[in-house]
């Protein structure tokens, strides 16, 4: 039997540009309180973030940018509208489901590191592994690996005290790797550290974007470090004001 032509160029984008984005917002808004007191955080948004994409969400306090992170990430809901993600949609799902989806495919890199002070860097990188029920040794192995990983082999039974607050992010990049995300959300990653070690913290993102196709999806005021990334969204009063990346056809 004649075995198939190869695909052309074109057929292969073509194929590309219609799958669905990884993560994908129709029409999102988020409302809280009631009456007079209800604030618009979002109204509206239409967003699609493709797999090994780096994107940087900006804009000024109270602009919507760290309520749309927070339904990326599964931690909050649309009022109304809808995220897919890979084309399915999440909105329905129950908070037990959301918390599973988001352990399994979403790592998380917070501004203060969020580290159990009197922990090891391992037993820290661990604990997504102790929710998803990994056994002991395995989620040994995958912390090593993954402090490995970010720079910071031997220094596993380390506490956050005895580490400088560069190393102290490496270790929660390390836990939001350790699951093998697809998507990290990085919410002001370099907002506690010195202007050197912010420079390598953010090398050390952009490596794992390119070398593993981690999609990245940071918020940051600095856009020093916004620079790192390769598509820039600007947020205000709960709108996208504009959008470096391409419209999907």
């Amino acid at each position: 039997m004649a075995s198939e032509p190869p695909a052309s160029d074109a057929s292969v984008a073509t194929a590309r540009s219609r799958r669905a984005p990884l993560l994908s917002l129709r029409g999102v808004t988020k409302v809280y309180g009631q009456g007079e007191a209800r604030v618009h955080a979002l109204r509206g948004i239409d967003l699609d973030i493709d797999v090994g994409e780096f994107v940087s969400i900006q804009g000024t306090s109270g602009s919507g940018k760290s309520t749309a992170m927070n339904i990326l990430g599964l931690l909050d809901t649309p009022t109304a509208g809808e995220y897919r993600m890979e084309g399915e949609p999440v909105n329905a799902l129950s908070p037990d489901v959301l918390a599973a989806l988001r352990n399994a495919r979403i790592g998380f890199v917070f501004q203060g590191f969020n580290l159990l002070r009197r922990t090891s860097a391992a037993a820290n990188v661990e604990l997504p592994l102790v929710y998803a029920s990994v056994g002991r040794r395995e989620r040994a192995r995958r912390a090593f690996a993954a402090l490995a990983a970010v720079g910071l082999a031997g220094r596993e039974r380390a506490t956050p005290g005895e580490l400088s607050g560069g190393q102290q992010q490496r270790v929660a990049i390390a836990r939001a790797l350790v699951n093998n995300p697809e998507v990290i959300l990085a919410d002001e990653p370099t907002g506690n550290l010195d202007s050197k070690t912010s420079a390598e913290i953010m090398e050390l993102l952009v490596g794992l974007s390119r070398d593993l196709g981690i999609t990245i999806v940071m918020v940051t005021h600095d856009a020093s470090v916004a620079a790192y990334a390769r598509r820039h969204v600007f947020f205000h009063d709960g709108a996208i004001r504009s959008d470096t990346g391409e419209a999907r056809p």
